[in-house]
Formats: C-alpha cells, sequence, structure tokens
C-alpha cells in the first residue's frame, strides 16, 4: 500500500497514547504529521494557525473534554472530521458526542478499524468540501443573476411549476405600477388579457413538460395598477435542475410604444396610400421614390414603376422652368413651396390642375435631408368653376349692385371676391380694402367665433352632399364699420356649386337689422323694469301681512336669507339664487287670509284652525299665479310643505315631483320656525332645529339641501340675524 500523508491534530494529554496512535496510523498506510495538544487554548490556537484532515480527540483530559473540543471546533466554522478516541467511554457518553457532532468513537483497545474509520471520514469530508463549492458557485451564479436582473429594464420573473412567482425584478413597479411584494405568489397569470390567456396558458403547459423546450418569444397584454393594457415581447425557457423540471424564466419586454408607433404607421401609411390628393416622394435630385393610388391615376405611372420617372417627367412644359428655378431650389434650401402647377398623365398626355404644397423630410436626428415630398390636390373642376364664374359673374353684377340688401362672394378660404355697392355703404370700405381686411377686423370677437362655427359647419355639411340645401340658416353677426359705429347683420350663406355639385365659394347675404337689435336692447330693460316692478310689488305685500301680523313678516325675512344662502351653497346660479330669495320673502303670503287671532293665538290650534293655517299654500298660490315673472314665485309658495315622502300638503308630492326651489325652502321654513319663538311656545333653538332635518333627511327633506345647510350653520358660522 502506497503511504498517504495525513494531517492529524491529537487531543490527548498522554504522549504514551498519542505515539500508540500515531504507530497505528503508520500501520494503516498512512504518513501522519501530526501535533498534540491537550488544553482548550492549545487546541484553539492549532486549528487557527495549521490546517487538519482529522482530529483525533480522548474523551477525559485533565480540565478539558470532548464535547468542549468538540464545542471549538464548531465556533471556529471548520470543516475537519473529529473523532473520539477514549478507553473509558460509554455508549451514552459516545452517543452523546456523536449528536454533539463528532463523526465516530473508537475505543483504544479496538484500534484496529480506526484507519477504516479515518478512510471513510475523509472521504466523506471531500464530498462535503465539494457540495460546499457547489452551494457557493451556485450562491454567487444567483447573487450575478439577481444583480443583472436588478439593474434589467426589462421585467424577469421566476415560477414554479404551479404558475406562482418566486421573483419578480424591480422593473414591474417602474412598469406596471406593482411593488414586488405585492407580485411574490401570485399568479403569472392574474395581470394577462383575457384574449391573450389561450396563448399563455398553452407556453406554460409545454414548458413545464418538455424538458427539451427552447426559449420561444411570442407577444401578450399585461394590465397595469392604472388600468391600461401594456403589450409586452415575451422569452420564455424552462429552469431544469437533475433532468427535472422546476419552473421557468420570463423576460418581458414592454414594447407598447413601439406598438403604438407601428399602428400610427400603418394608419399614416392607409391614409396616404388611399388619400384622394397625389401623395409623393423623389430624392433629392428629383427621381421619384413613391407614388400613391390616387397620384398613379392621375399621372398614368403604375406605384411599383415610379421609380422609372423623375419629377420633371410629369410637369407641363410650361411649369418645367418654375420647378427647375423655384420649387426644387427651395427644397435644397430647407424651405416650403406652395403655388399652381400643370401634371401631364404619362400615357394618355391628359392635364391636370393641380395647388402642390412641398417639403422636405428629414432625419430628426442630424437634421439632414432625406428626400423631398409632395403633396397636390386636383383642382381642375375648381379653375373650370372659376372660369364659369367669371362668365356669370356680369350677368349677376348687375343685379346685385342695385339690391338694398348686401351680398358679396368669396372663396373656400374666406378670401372676398365680390361685395356689392349696398354693402360697400353700409361698412364703408371699398372692393380694394376689404381684400386686405380680415374678418377679424370686420367682426367683434364673439361675432368673428360664430361666424366660424358656422361656416365650419355648413362646409362640413355641403361637402358629402351635392344637393343644395332648400333651407337657409341665419346667423346674426356685429359688423365694425370703418367709422367705428356697430351695426347687426342677419346674414345668410350658400354654396355656389360646379357641375357635380361640389362646393366651389360662398355666396353671403345680408339684411341690417341694428333698429330691430336696438329694439330688442329696449325691450330686455323694459323686463328688467318689470323685475323691479315685481320686487316693489312684492314688497308691498310683505309690508301689508307685515302691519296684520309682525311674527309671519319676520319669518318671511329670516327664511328667505336662509334659503338664499342655502341655495348659494349649492351652487345655483345668480337668477335662480335670487329668485329663492325673492320666493322665500313671501313664502306665507297666502296667511293674509287667515284671522290674525288664528295666526297669534297662545295655544295649540284646534284641528278646524289648523285646517285654516293649511289652505295658505293654495291662497299663496292664487295670489301669485297671474304674476308674471322670471322665477316660478307662485310654485314655491305653492309647494313649500310638500315633503319628499309625500307626507306634505296640499298636493302630497313626493321627492323629484317637488320642484328643487320649493325643497330648499322647506328645510329653510323648518328651520327657523324650530329656532324662534312662536306664539303658541317658546323657541326650541337651533340644535333641535338641525336635529330634526338631520334624522329625517331624504325622509321629508332633501339630502342634498340638508347637507348644505348643516354645513352653514356647523362649519360657515351661519346664524339668523
Amino acid at each position: 500500500m502506497q503511504d498517504k500523508s495525513l494531517r492529524v491534530l491529537i487531543v490527548e494529554d498522554s504522549e504514551e497514547d498519542a505515539l500508540f496512535l500515531i504507530r497505528n496510523l503508520k500501520k494503516g498506510g498512512y504518513n501522519p504529521v501530526y501535533e498534540r495538544v491537550y488544553t482548550a487554548s492549545s487546541m484553539k490556537k492549532a486549528i487557527k494557525e495549521k490546517q487538519w484532515d482529522i482530529i483525533l480527540c480522548d474523551y477525559s483530559l485533565p480540565g478539558f473534554n470532548a464535547p468542549k473540543a468538540i464545542s471549538i471546533l464548531k465556533e471556529a466554522n471548520i470543516d475537519i472530521p473529529i473523532i473520539i478516541v477514549s478507553g473509558i467511554i460509554g455508549e451514552e457518553t459516545a452517543t452523546e458526542c456523536m449528536r454533539l457532532g463528532a463523526r465516530d468513537y473508537i475505543m483504544k483497545d479496538k484500534l484496529s478499524r480506526l484507519c477504516t474509520a479515518i478512510a471513510r471520514e475523509l472521504e466523506d469530508a471531500e464530498v462535503r468540501k465539494k457540495e460546499k463549492r457547489t452551494k457557493e458557485k451556485l450562491l454567487h451564479e444567483e447573487h450575478r443573476f439577481r444583480i443583472l436582473a436588478e439593474q434589467s429594464s426589462d421585467i424577469i420573473v421566476l415560477f414554479n411549476t404551479e404558475g406562482s412567482i418566486l421573483y419578480e425584478n424591480p422593473a414591474v413597479k417602474k412598469i406596471l405600477g406593482f411593488n414586488v411584494k405585492e407580485r411574490i405568489g401570485s399568479s403569472i397569470f392574474d395581470l394577462i388579457h383575457p384574449d391573450d390567456l389561450k396563448i399563455a396558458t398553452d407556453k406554460f403547459n409545454i414548458i413545464i413538460k418538455q424538458t427539451n423546450f427552447l426559449a420561444e418569444r411570442f407577444e401578450i397584454r399585461l394590465r397595469h395598477k392604472n388600468g391600461n393594457w401594456h403589450t409586452f415581447e415575451v422569452t420564455v425557457s424552462s429552469i431544469i435542475k437533475d433532468e427535472e423540471i422546476e419552473g421557468g424564466i420570463i423576460n418581458l419586454r414592454d414594447i407598447t410604444k413601439r406598438k403604438q408607433e407601428e399602428e400610427e404607421i400603418s394608419k399614416l401609411t392607409s391614409v396616404v396610400r388611399f388619400s384622394s390628393e397625389l401623395v409623393n416622394l423623389a430624392t433629392l435630385d428629383g427621381k421619384m421614390i413613391f407614388l400613391n393610388e390616387a397620384g398613379s391615376k392621375m399621372l398614368g405611372i403604375a406605384p411599383d414603376k415610379a421609380k422609372e420617372h423623375s419629377i420633371i417627367d410629369v410637369i407641363h412644359e410650361p411649369y418645367v422652368a418654375m420647378v427647375r428655378d423655384e420649387l426644387l431650389p427651395a427644397l435644397l434650401a430647407g424651405k416650403k413651396w406652395e403655388g399652381e402647377l400643370q401634371y401631364r398623365n404619362v400615357r394618355t398626355g391628359h392635364l391636370t390642375d393641380v395647388y402642390a404644397m412641398t417639403f422636405n423630410i428629414k432625419d430628426t436626428r442630424t437634421d439632414k435631408i432625406l428626400c423631398l415630398a409632395n403633396v397636390s390636390r386636383d383642382i381642375t373642376a375648381h379653375k373650370q368653376a372659376e372660369e364659369a364664374l367669371k362668365q356669370s359673374a356680369e350677368k349677376y353684377r348687375l343685379l346685385a349692385d342695385h339690391m338694398k340688401d348686401q351680398v358679396w362672394l368669396m372663396d373656400l378660404d374666406l378670401k372676398w371676391k365680390y361685395i356689392s355697392p349696398s354693402m360697400e355703404k353700409l361698412l364703408g370700405y371699398n372692393m380694394e380694402e376689404l381684400i386686405q381686411l380680415p374678418l377679424a377686423k370686420l367682426l367683434t370677437a364673439t361675432s368673428l367665433t360664430k361666424a366660424m362655427e358656422h361656416f365650419s359647419t355648413q362646409l362640413s355639411r355641403a361637402i358629402p352632399s351635392s344637393t343644395p340645401s332648400s333651407t337657409k340658416n341665419l346667423v346674426e353677426l356685429e359688423f365694425i364699420c370703418k367709422t367705428g359705429q356697430m351695426l347687426w347683420s342677419e346674414c345668410a350663406f350658400s354654396f355656389i356649386r360646379d357641375e357635380k355639385g361640389k362646393p366651389l365659394s360662398i355666396l353671403g347675404e345680408g339684411r341690417d337689422i341694428t333698429e330691430r337689435k336696438q329694439a330688442e336692447e329696449k325691450l330686455q330693460q323694459t323686463l328688467e323694469r318689470l323685475q323691479r316692478a315685481i320686487g316693489t310689488t312684492i314688497q308691498v305685500l310683505i309690508s301689508v301681512l307685515e302691519v296684520r301680523d309682525p311674527y309671519t313678516a319676520g319669518h318671511q325675512s329670516r327664511v328667505s336669507d336662509l334659503a338664499r344662502a342655502i341655495a348659494t351653497e349649492m351652487g345655483l346660479n345668480k337668477g335662480e339664487i335670487e329668485g329663492i330669495r325673492m320666493a322665500g320673502s313671501i313664502h306665507d303670503i297666502g296667511k293674509l287670509s287667515i284671522p290674525s287671532e288664528i295666526l297669534t293665538k297662545p295655544t295649540k290650534l284646534s284641528d278646524t284652525e289648523f285646517a285654516l293655517i293649511k289652505v295658505h299654500s293654495q291662497t299663496g298660490y292664487d295670489m301669485l299665479k297671474d304674476v308674471e315673472s322670471p322665477w316660478p314665485l307662485a310654485q314655491i309658495v305653492y309647494q313649500h310643505h310638500e315633503r319628499m315622502d309625500g307626507s306634505g300638503y296640499p298636493n302630497n308630492l313626493k321627492g323629484d315631483k317637488i320642484i328643487l326651489d320649493a325643497r330648499i325652502m322647506a328645510v329653510a321654513d323648518v328651520m327657523e320656525a324650530m329656532a324662534s319663538h312662536r306664539p303658541y311656545r317658546a323657541a326650541l333653538g337651533i340644535d333641535a332645529a338641525m336635529e330634526e332635518i338631520r334624522k329625517n333627511k331624504g325622509i321629508l327633506y332633501d339630502e342634498t339641501v340638508v347637507d348644505s345647510c348643516l354645513k352653514l350653520f356647523t362649519e360657515k358660522g351661519y346664524h339668523f340675524t
């Protein structure tokens, strides 16, 4: 047997026993290098300063023993097999040492199996070292994976064979808004769009069943925490250990923006391809590189043959010099060019008048010109119509020149083409001055907005239809004359069309209605005076009631103010608030018909007397129903004792059948009545009044009204004066 070197630490107080162990080791084929220690401190020093293959330890030493030696070895955290070699150890003691960490125990009088035990333990120690190195390597790889995953801009997910998420990197927070902690343990299918679940589950079932599955890419949509959907490019593969599938790893790359851009490009491509206007792209030297279908029909060039032609090939001869000397130099200088051209169909020779807009397309990063672009609109019909219009204009000009009403003609870009003498006289501008004058100088700001909206609406209706409308849409506009004077005109607009019914120009007709507008203004002033008269009349009624019943008059005044405050808190408009305030000041006006001895009776009313009191709502309504007013005063007075559940009077109205103004008045009336002194009882106080409307909110009284009223008293500091 070949000698094997062995580094042995002997924990033994007997030199003779130590030498005996060494002889046995040599006899067993080992070449031992050893050191003998017999105290705790010397053992600590030995294992700290040197490396050992095996520790042979006596159980009992003076002031030291095997359990303490085992403890020292554990504290040092070094994996060295320790074997107890003793002459006095019993079974229980040996078992306890094994439990504490000893690898074996051998009696000194039975050393025949010592070398065998050492060989076994050395082999086991080597296995443990390999496992430790493997574990450390795995931990290192896991650490590297985590570093890479934590820094990745993609979402990375580890999942088990049940589909539960074991790990998800922080990118999920940035991209989908979820914290990592709330994702761990959830299903990988939780956020997937319902329409994408099938492909996701199919891939999952393959991954957890096939060990030879190759990483595959596909697309799915996942829900963001805010409810929006993001599109992801998914790469998924299996995690395999010892030929067993443990789960999988998913890489999710957010391609939402890219998909949106692709959709936009697709839409733009469709718009360009199927546009009714010619669209083409060309190189800087004028060679065509793209031509849409409308351009193909106009020029007689198939889209796939566009590269065989240059721009000059399709320009009618009289316009070639303009293209060479103006259009191309402007584009190469980075400018835009617009103007009228004439194209020639290369197959038929047919000529088409167009309005062309040409510009260059640049690289957004370098600002370098990539190609030239041209969008051209067929204006042949427009040109023909203009010519026809010129021929017919003289026929109608004489008629228009002698009309009292104003007549004018504009193109679709709202440029003046003609104005009648009556319009020149009315505005003070001649045709030459109007051509230079924008509409913003002729119309007030409000009328300009109204006119633009009217033109837009009428044009959108006219373009799809080739049949002129039989109805005239009138619009009132306020013009600014040259002198600065304002005048009103009632205007009607219609379209002059070509033979196919396509609108070419706008014909305007106007009638001076300044005097009528002034009369309307006077009428409005009269109405305002009427409202003031109503207010005066109401004040007279209040004064009469105040003389007859001071309590009712004061009650009405306080109810009126509280109702006004509630309406304001609820956000009603000024007109509504004023109507409620005025109604509040006369809501009990019907009590004028009730004997004063009943109104001021200091004791509880009889049923007959209370029945008389209840009539005041009807009486008040009858008094006000024929009074002309912008507010429903009579109805407010009529309904202010109605209740939400139908238990009120006089008509047992319920819920929304009671007008809002009356619901506000009901709450204000109850609040004031309970908080104030009555002839037949002392005041109950604000607290009791608030408790009444609070407990009956939604039953007797409108919830919103009650909330607004309570807020006034509890938060806004409102109080009766």
